[in-house]
């Protein structure tokens, strides 16, 4: 009975976490989802992939909806064993994003328990972690799975804590456990975040054992949690080798192309400087984290009917419903970044903690995250701060495989309120005096007010207001509304400095009451509850609240077919569509209702990004008609509307003869010489599976008979042996050719298709997608969790015996 009233707070503050997370998104209670961008965009994608699996209760792992064809690793798919998976499904029992949400909460809760602190305090940290800003606002736009990652990374550091601090067998089952989740959230470039992060935090370790001449205990310390991540990957072996055989025919991997369409060299493998930094954290605009209008807030803010903009307008002759809609969604944010959905704001009472606590506390915990936080700091600053991120991105081992490098600003937003919350608990603690507490409350309270306070007096002086949209927006809106928004941006910092002072000053004298005794604990816990919530949840606001809702069913059904989608789904033969009326890259609409060789993914298929740059880009016609674009999307006056390709080529033809090339520029370079009806672009390195006693038959046939994402079928009729071409993509790792149920060799063709010899005579041909990662990965994903499961157990079961 008494281990079980130890538990009852816990419980109780996972039903405040529970209620917070729902009261926050109340609108899911009302069957109501948070319509996500990114979410609509996905199911675009998967709609194919979910039709098959509802329909056969199999999972095809190959879809044509999208590219082309490609595999379906990074779309949802599921794998055998993934008994991870199941658990984490446990875990976010409740509506999405509360999901999300709740899994902030208990996440930073449990590294917090870790570190020994105090339950109420712990919960008061899980709030200020959940709510800050950044977190909330990639679950309005639907980064779930980033959000997912990071809500496992404190489990993560919880485990190696634990594990340092030689408890061996909490330690190992928590990090197993979580570093398993973690991976399992399939968001790598988090992943390898926090790993940057640990790899400080065990470098400090390291030093501290020396000194301690503990270093028996630190290797063996390391040695469990080596052993604990082993498995971990394992429990998630066949997304890992999956993920690992795509990238490699990605554009993240190397296709053997060496050139560009302009006849430039092309970058080397991996991604470009400017893409990798194209999304860099300004260096000033580092103060968001402390004021959240400092730069602006996103770039579609509410100015309101108050706001120089709106005055500017009415005086232009705009309407008030006009201006009303312009001020509405106004420009403010003048970073430097292309386009930012809100700022990542960690809390003003926060970051007046965080100092607090950096005059305050000393030893390993300190600087592990004020290393961390620096040097995720500076990483964030990308461009601006060239150097070092050249550095990273030379030396630093898959450092360049990720973009968006100011994403890596989650490691702060991290760090920080984790070393506030310890500072806070030793406000309560006996092991620094009365005079000590109050000289870093001294500090903090200048650093902090002080920089607050500068802005607001000298913020014209130090800065112009002018962002990089802004000369674009000054030919569009003209110099009256361009001045007129400059004076809302230096509003909107000057009323947040103010409102991050207020914070700030509450905070101070809370502490100081303490300190002078005119409080109790109890109260001054309960004070900083309100602080952060009434700091925190109201900025989160502004970028996602009640009005990102919609019906159940909009989510569902994210798209609705209009005339031309109609008119082409009139059509029931296998066939590829183009989507012109948008960027056909970067939208899955067409996915969603056709075959399209669109889409919208992070790692499209390489070779058919290639292929994209060269020819389809240029609305290249024998590209278009060997892909088999039987249909274009166009946009006219009249709305969009359906355009039949008299020139496809169909699901396969018979070709006459092979062009034979050396590597892959000359394949791709041939395609704009060869007639691709009538002859083959073959790499010679497939020589030894093509026969080249073929004679072209006129009158032979092969049609296609019967589809599925993952099996073709083919009827051939021939008098004499054929070479044949499919329109579908050559994926080797997975796809296998059967001629009469027999295996046989098929090649790669017009750098993107498939080709192989037909036999003469009536046959049927057959491909089936049967990647043998998904067995081998199931396999190490079964004995991994087994493995697993066992030493947790066995590991409880020997403490326990040992204790008794």
């Amino acid at each position: 009975m008494a281990k079980l009233k130890q538990f009852f707070p816990h419980l109780l503050v996972l039903l405040g976490f529970v209620v917070i997370a729902l009261f926050y998104f109340n609108p899911v209670l009302k069957g109501k989802e948070i319509f996500q961008s990114d979410i609509v965009q996905y199911i675009g994608m998967a709609k194919e992939q979910s039709d098959f699996r509802a329909e056969t209760g199999e999972e095809p792992y190959w879809t044509d909806a999208a590219f082309g064809g490609m595999p379906t690793y990074q779309l949802g798919a599921y794998y055998p064993h993934n008994y991870i998976k199941k658990l984490d499904s446990v875990l976010r029992f409740l509506p999405r994003p509360a999901d999300y949400l709740f899994l902030y909460f208990i996440g930073f809760y449990i590294l917090l328990l870790c570190l020994k602190i105090d339950y109420k305090l712990a919960f008061l940290g899980a709030i200020a972690f959940g709510f800050s800003t950044y977190f909330i606002i990639i679950l309005g736009v639907g980064h779930n799975a980033k959000a997912h990652a990071i809500a496992y990374m404190p489990m993560v550091l919880g485990g190696i804590i634990l594990t340092f601090r030689q408890k061996l067998i909490g330690g190992f089952s928590l990090l197993a456990t979580a570093m398993a989740l973690e991976i399992q959230a399939n968001h790598f470039q988090m992943t390898y975040y926090l790993l940057l992060l640990v790899i400080v935090l065990g470098i400090v370790y390291l030093i501290d054992a020396f000194k301690k001449k503990k270093l028996p205990q630190y290797f063996k310390a390391l040695g469990v949690m080596i052993v604990a991540v082993i498995l971990a990957i394992g429990t998630n072996a066949t997304n890992l080798i999956a993920t690992q055989e795509y990238t490699s025919h990605s554009t993240r991997g190397d296709t053997g192309l060496t050139i560009k369409p302009d006849g430039n060299d092309k970058p080397e493998v991996g991604l470009t400087y400017d893409y990798i930094t194209e999304y860099s954290y300004g260096i000033s605009e580092t103060l968001d984290l402390f004021i959240p209008g400092f730069m602006g807030g996103s770039g579609a803010e509410d100015v309101g009917e108050d706001s120089e903009l709106y005055s500017e307008l009415q005086k232009m002759g705009a309407s008030p419903i006009q201006a009303k809609n312009f001020t509405q969604n106004a420009p403010t944010y003048w970073g430097q970044q292309p386009i930012v959905a809100g700022p990542a704001y960690i809390g003003a009472t926060i970051i007046f903690l965080f100092v607090f606590a950096l005059f305050l506390i000393r030893g390993r915990l300190k600087w592990w995250v004020v290393g961390g936080t620096i040097l995720t700091l500076l990483l964030s600053w990308g461009k601006n701060l060239g150097f070092f991120t050249e550095f990273f991105i030379d030396y630093v081992p898959l450092y360049n495989k990720f973009r968006a490098v100011s994403s890596i600003q989650v490691i702060v937003e991290l760090c920080v309120p984790l070393l506030a919350i310890v500072g806070l608990s030793c406000l309560f603690a006996n092991k620094h005096t009365k005079e000590e507490k109050i000289e870093a409350l001294k500090w903090s309270s200048i650093v902090t007010a002080g920089l607050a306070l500068v802005l607001i007096l000298f913020n014209s002086v130090l800065f112009d207001f002018s962002g990089l949209r802004d000369a674009q927006l000054r030919q569009q809106l003209g110099m009256d509304l361009m001045n007129a928004l400059k004076e809302d941006r230096q509003s909107m910092l000057v009323g947040d400095a103010i409102r991050s002072f207020i914070f700030v000053a509450l905070s101070v004298f809370l502490i100081w009451f303490y300190l002078q005794e005119k409080i109790s604990k109890k109260l001054i816990i309960g004070g900083f509850a309100l602080l952060f919530l009434a700091d925190l949840v109201p900025v989160a606001r502004r970028y996602v609240n009640g009005d990102d809702f919609v019906s159940a069913r909009k989510m569902e059904q994210p798209y609705q077919p209009n005339s031309a989608d109609q008119q082409i789904m009139q059509d029931t033969s296998r066939y590829r569509v183009f989507d012109l009326s948008g960027d056909p890259l970067t939208s899955s609409r067409a996915s969603y209702f056709h075959n399209s060789i669109g889409g919208y993914h992070g790692a499209k298929p390489g070779r058919l990004q290639d292929l994209y740059d060269f020819y389809i880009s240029q609305n290249n016609m024998k590209v278009l008609n060997m892909l088999n674009v039987k249909y274009f999307i166009i946009p006219t006056e009249n709305g969009v509307q359906a355009q039949q390709n008299p020139g496809v080529y169909g699901n396969a033809w018979f070709v006459r003869d092979v062009e034979w090339v050396d590597d892959a520029n000359a394949e791709i370079l041939a395609i704009k010489e060869t007639d691709l009806k009538d002859a083959a672009i073959i790499d010679k390195r497939f020589k030894g599976d093509i026969k080249m006693d073929f004679v072209y038959d006129e009158v032979g046939t092969i049609e296609l008979v019967s589809e599925q994402p993952n099996e073709l079928v083919y009827k051939t009729k021939a008098s004499i042996r054929q070479l044949a071409v499919f329109s579908e993509m050559y994926y080797q790792p997975g796809w296998q050719a059967y001629i009469d149920g027999e295996k046989v060799d098929h090649v790669r063709a017009d750098y993107v298709l498939r080709a192989m010899n037909i036999p003469q005579g009536e046959h049927t041909v057959t491909f089936k997608f049967e990647p043998e990662v998904i067995q081998t990965g199931g396999t190490i994903a079964l004995a991994s969790t087994l493995v697993l499961v066992i030493l947790i157990v066995g590991g409880f079961v020997f403490a326990y015996r040992k204790k008794a």
